[in-house]
């Protein structure tokens, strides 16, 4: 597996991350929790080096996993967790960074993750009611004590990545990312090329859609699985965004390549400090997902792609109104 530097940090990982969120919550009936251990365990024997999981993913039962799959890898294997929301009787509960909490999930997820620091800690989403430097204050506190090694921000504002970096320098920001929403492109990747903070897109394969493996007919687990209430999955939205699932198959046809992989790769190509963090629940998938690291685009074909992308208009918001809310501030 190749290996990447996150930004200015010279903290070096995995060109592929894996997103651990699906393997127990948010995408359906959570899967055995055996085979998912033996899936991250396995991610680490191909090259993988950074897992990413949440304090409120479950809450608290995504942590434990990684914390039990990887406990036997102490040293060269990564993990990134986030803070920013209340966890009450089994759910999220709203926003809360207030130094004080942001101390107390530190405390709570070094004991799920079996760890004595946090290699990687985000602000999960902005907290309207604590300014960012107080949270890149207290993020500075834990990297003094040694409990956290780097910090990111998931979400924001070039505005406020300015602001937290100034107080304390980002590692890394999360931002959705993929040819399905390229938003980022605007303003936040020259913000972060300009201040040396690296880059880690979660849902590089729009949320599955990229794949090619749903389409208008696919129902899925209301309650269980988070996409059966986002626009971008109604049954209407599949169908128009069809379009660009097609054109990903002829660029992979071209390349003796997967859509998958196509998709993964066009993200990494767009600087060396990109690391996506694609999720999956299936070995088959893992180990399509890496061999797109070794893909790779001439910079006619790179053109190509982009070109024919941006004449295709992608329906449906990749979140209701309520949740847009907390994300771009």
């Amino acid at each position: 597996m190749q290996k990447r530097k996150l930004g200015m940090s010279g903290w070096e990982v995995s060109a592929l991350g894996l997103g651990c969120m699906g393997m127990s919550y948010h995408r359906g009936p959570a899967p055995d929790r055996n085979a998912m251990i033996a899936l991250l365990r396995k991610a680490v024997e191909l090259g993988v080096t950074l897992f990413d999981t949440a304090e409120v993913y479950g809450p608290f039962i995504n942590e434990e996993l990684v914390g039990d799959a990887l406990v036997p890898f102490r040293q060269g294997v990564a993990i990134a967790t986030k803070f920013g929301f209340n966890c009450e009787a089994g759910k999220s509960t709203g926003p809360n960074s207030r130094p004080e909490r942001i101390r107390q999930v530190a405390e709570a997820s070094l004991k799920r993750l079996k760890r004595d620091h946090i290699d990687l800690f985000y602000q999960h989403r902005l907290d309207p009611n604590v300014p960012i430097e107080d949270v890149a204050g207290t993020v500075k506190d834990l990297i003094r004590q040694g409990k956290v090694r780097h910090f990111g921000l998931c979400e924001v504002s070039a505005e406020t990545i300015r602001r937290a970096h100034a107080v304390q320098p980002l590692t890394a920001i999360q931002s959705e990312y993929s040819l399905m929403w390229r938003e980022p492109e605007a303003e936040i990747l020259p913000t972060l090329a300009e201040l040396g903070i690296g880059f880690v897109p979660y849902s590089p394969l729009g949320r599955g859609f990229l794949t090619g493996a749903l389409n208008e007919h696919t129902k899925f687990e209301g309650g269980n699985d988070n996409r059966a209430a986002l626009p971008r999955f109604t049954a209407e939205a599949m169908k128009a965004n069809q379009v660009l699932v097609d054109l990903l198959n002829e660029f992979a046809q071209r390349k003796g390549a997967t859509p998958s992989q196509v998709a993964l790769a066009w993200v990494l190509a767009k600087t060396p400090w990109i690391v996506p963090i694609p999720g999956t629940t299936k070995l088959a998938r893992l180990e399509e997902n890496l061999k797109s690291a070794d893909l790779e685009f001439t910079s006619e074909e790179l053109r190509d792609l982009d070109r024919a992308v941006s004449k295709i208009k992608i329906h449906g918001d990749r979140y209701p109104a309520v949740q847009q809310k907390l994300v771009g501030q």
